[in-house]
């Protein structure tokens, strides 16, 4: 058995419960699928902003300023939930805001630069709702199933939510393409009579998300159990969580090897985040994906990350949680080298390759089909590298803690989650060079990957 495996007993939620709670990735994921990844975000970077280098760089600066922000108060709350028992108040709080968020990208207008900052505003309370959200669903996990089954039930979590984004994806398409789905006689206009000329469609994404949200997360509410409330005041909990969370900072020594793990999360989970985030922004400005083939993209990235995520779950609960995030950030790199060293005339930074036909098939030149490659590589490593994460936290926080330290993880999560966006936006704008902006990852994804070493996999003493 691994050192993180605790033999305490422990009351598990009904299967119901489980599997409510696991549906929570499945309500939230069509928001990091198709608004801040394949569909959204390369409209604003690449057509609301207008320039694709300016664009890259104003969602970079986007999502680094919801990062601080979160940071900020991640772990404050995680402490304060702890301190009064019960989360879902707060995730429903935050999913509210989420819903919100997305319900503003409608107003999205192109050829409207003054509309750039409120939608980007917007971005960030969506952004803000749906992290902070994740928090307090992640400490659940320690509190409904045995620790030797939570890198499975983790693992589920994160393959449903790769299953809703695919599906998520796939209605983008059908609605933009319904002749082949045979649901029109032509392609010349998306369904329902939306107007491409104003790209109704990728506005709408947001508000489709949120409807998305409103419907799928009311199992978790309903049938997977929450922590006793505690006879404390909203005021009372938020006094006691923050001299919970004061008083665990000033002993941060004495839990040093989670601490450890906390800061290699920080650095490779940033890395991930931003190759997952900027990779669609990255292959639009490149090869001038329309909307279609970045949903199609999207759709094959998933199918390979679906099997990744449950397959990762199984192997965390058999070599342990930290041995699969190795092999996962492992992965991830060889992709992002490989990502990054595909340009419009090379691949592997110096093959050449010809130049790109306007009229080429999808995903018809060799710069695109290396590029394919390493983001099927991506997508089969980044499940598990995310679902064996949230487990280790799992196993290292003492129990009474769990809500601080998965507050601690998110801080650890979006304490620099602001800096490869950062980085991103500062080097693409100063070098003028999309590739060189993106490439600052490998720095992230590199550093964590080699602290990750030093950590052991055992729980740690309140």
């Amino acid at each position: 058995m691994n050192a993180g495996h605790s033999t305490e007993p422990r009351t598990e939620a009904s299967k119901l419960g489980q599997v409510s709670w696991a549906l929570f990735d499945w309500a939230n994921q069509p928001f990091f699928t198709i608004v801040t990844t394949f569909i959204f975000a390369p409209y604003f970077a690449n057509v609301m902003v207008g320039d694709p280098v300016k664009g890259q760089a104003a969602w970079a600066f986007t999502q680094s300023t919801s990062g601080v922000l979160i940071a900020l108060m991640s772990p404050f709350l995680g402490a304060m939930a702890d301190a009064g028992g019960r989360r879902k108040p707060y995730i429903f709080t935050f999913q509210l805001l989420l819903g919100l968020g997305c319900a503003a990208l409608w107003w999205a207008y192109p050829g409207r630069p003054d509309l750039v900052g409120p939608i980007s505003w917007a971005v960030v309370v969506a952004t803000i709702g749906a992290e902070m959200s994740i928090v307090f669903n992640n400490a659940q996990l320690p509190n409904i199933v045995r620790p030797e089954r939570m890198g499975s039930l983790s693992g589920l979590g994160w393959g449903l939510g790769y299953c809703g984004g695919l599906i998520s994806l796939f209605i983008v398409l059908m609605v933009s393409m319904p002749a082949m789905f045979g649901l029109a006689a032509s392609n010349d206009q998306p369904l329902f009579g939306l107007d491409a000329g104003t790209h109704e469609l990728e506005r709408l994404v947001g508000p489709a998300s949120a409807l998305w949200l409103a419907v799928f997360v009311i199992p978790m509410f309903l049938f997977t159990p929450d922590m006793a409330k505690q006879d404390v005041s909203l005021l009372g909990a938020a006094r006691n969580g923050g001299l919970a969370l004061v008083h665990t900072v000033k002993r941060l020594g004495h839990f040093r090897n989670a601490l450890l793990y906390l800061i290699a999360f920080m650095l490779y989970n940033d890395g991930l985040a931003a190759i997952i985030a900027f990779g669609g922004v990255y292959a639009a400005a490149i090869f001038g994906w329309s909307t279609v083939t970045l949903g199609i993209f999207g759709i094959i990235l998933t199918v390979f990350a679906i099997p990744g995520a449950f397959l990762g779950g199984k192997l965390d609960d058999h070599i342990g949680s930290k041995r699969t995030v190795q092999l996962a950030i492992l992965g991830v790199i060889i992709a992002t080298l490989g990502i990054v060293g595909v340009s419009d005339d090379r691949v592997l930074f110096f093959v050449p390759a010809a130049e790109l036909a306007p009229g080429r098939s999808l995903f018809g030149s060799l710069q695109e089909k290396v590029f394919m490659a390493f983001a099927l590589l991506l997508g089969l490593c980044m499940g598990p590298m995310q679902a064996a994460s949230r487990t280790l936290v799992g196993r290292l926080a003492p129990p009474s803690m769990t809500g601080e330290f998965f507050g601690l993880f998110a801080l650890s999560g979006r304490a620099t989650a602001w800096m490869a966006p950062l980085a991103i936006g500062i080097i693409t704008t100063s070098t003028g060079s999309n590739r060189l902006g993106v490439a600052c990852v490998l720095i992230f994804l590199v550093l964590g990957f080699c602290l990750l070493w030093r950590v052991r996999e055992e729980r740690a003493e309140a």
